[in-house]
């Protein structure tokens, strides 16, 4: 229950189990290196600058949801605004101690700590249990869609048991009373500086920036050359059977190969490259985390014909393979300690489906953008993130 001692309540399964696999979706396709070690994050601001903002859309309801739920199990109605929204994955190696939310000066403001799980404990990764201190439940079994409610005060002080294995996926929220911390306000103000002083109605606005490098660049050691590390665009795209690569030649010792990955390029696949030029790394991962996301969708179509005049399907990879650059982790070991394999998990690879992917990614970045667009005037009316009702079209 929410009263008593250490007020906190365990709702299960809250978030429905498509939003969970949507939101893993752009957590795997958009998150960099976090705020604590083996450690990734994506948070709302971070797609605004990423010009993904149209995936900001599928938290939008359940923001309001988990909101409202917080007002009534603690009796605040319209006391509370959101102070942080973010996807986070601790990988192999993370963990954390006891603590409480509002442990830091910084973070006093800080009112109910929300953690929605997005994979579940036994299947997706082991470790990762969450234990309060003291009070019931003592112990958190993460399990998919189940929401966490608790006061972020010495009240709920908890820990996290390190991750032994996987990747534990969450959707975190706090909320505070100070509107000074109001999330919302900062972000209507981001759409308006990145959104709505630009053309946004072209056929690739919603193609993805990539953030610097260093941003997506994990190293144990935060202060050591790349060369102890890896990039971790190119370990998503490599642990599904994936590598980037590019025709452009490389005549300068000194240049930096990481580099390509903001420039335009291929996506190949063991003796085989697709014959479409993705914009960057980002694009190609948001296309490859979309096609796993929606593979039972895929194994249904089988035919591609949608998009044949629009991509080819993969063409054998040339013998000769001078000028064409492919992208290599420097710290293959690391990568798969942290981040894992996953190839024991995925469904069978078929072109064709990926193929047909590519424009089904495109249309659900269309329909999210127009949902966007049609949102941020009310937005800013309000100074507020919330559901807008969309005329029947």
């Amino acid at each position: 229950m929410a009263e008593g001692e250490h007020p906190r309540l365990l709702l299960p399964a809250f978030v429905p189990h498509d939003l969970c696999k949507e939101l893993e979706f752009v957590q795997k396709s958009c998150s960099t290196v976090g705020y604590r070690p083996n450690v990734f994050s994506t948070t709302l601001s971070h797609l605004i600058a990423t010009n993904s903002s149209h995936l900001i859309m599928p938290f939008v309801s359940i923001r309001e949801r988990l909101k409202e739920k917080v007002e009534e199990l603690f009796d605040c109605q319209y006391e509370l605004f959101v102070e942080f929204t973010g996807l986070i994955s601790w990988c192999k190696g993370a963990q954390i101690g006891w603590h409480s939310d509002d442990n830091r000066p910084y973070l006093k403001q800080r009112d109910f700590a929300v953690v929605c799980y997005l994979n579940s404990h036994g299947k997706d990764f082991k470790g990762g249990m969450f234990h309060f201190q003291d009070g019931e439940p003592a112990t958190v079994v993460p399990m998919a869609g189940d929401v966490l409610i608790y006061t972020a005060d010495s009240r709920n002080i908890h820990s996290v048991d390190e991750i032994t294995e996987g990747e534990r996926l969450t959707l975190t929220m706090w909320f505070t009373r100070d509107p000074c911390h109001d999330e919302d306000v900062k972000l209507v103000a981001l759409f308006s500086q990145r959104l709505l002083t630009h053309q946004n109605d072209g056929p690739d606005s919603y193609l993805p920036m990539p953030a610097s490098n260093n941003m997506y660049w994990f190293s144990l050691d935060p202060a050591s050359p790349h060369q102890s590390g890896f990039d971790i665009r190119w370990a998503r795209i490599h642990f599904v059977g994936f590598n980037f690569c590019t025709y452009d030649p490389i005549s300068d010792p000194s240049f930096d190969p990481s580099e390509l990955l903001i420039r335009p390029l291929h996506l190949a696949r063991e003796d085989e490259i697709f014959d479409k030029e993705f914009l960057n790394s980002l694009h190609a991962l948001q296309v490859v985390q979309f096609y796993y996301w929606k593979a039972s969708e895929m194994q249904e179509i089988k035919c591609g014909t949608e998009t044949g005049n629009r991509v080819r399907l993969a063409q054998p990879l040339p013998e000769e393979r001078s000028g064409l650059n492919f992208f290599i982790s420097s710290n293959h070991q690391l990568a798969e300690t942290v981040l894992g394999h996953e190839d024991d998990i995925q469904p069978p690879f078929d072109w064709t489906n990926f193929s047909a992917a590519v424009t089904m990614w495109e249309r659900h970045c269309c329909r999210l953008e127009r949902e966007l667009l049609i949102s941020i005037p009310q937005w800013k009316l309000h100074q507020t993130i919330f559901s807008v009702a969309l005329a029947d079209q």
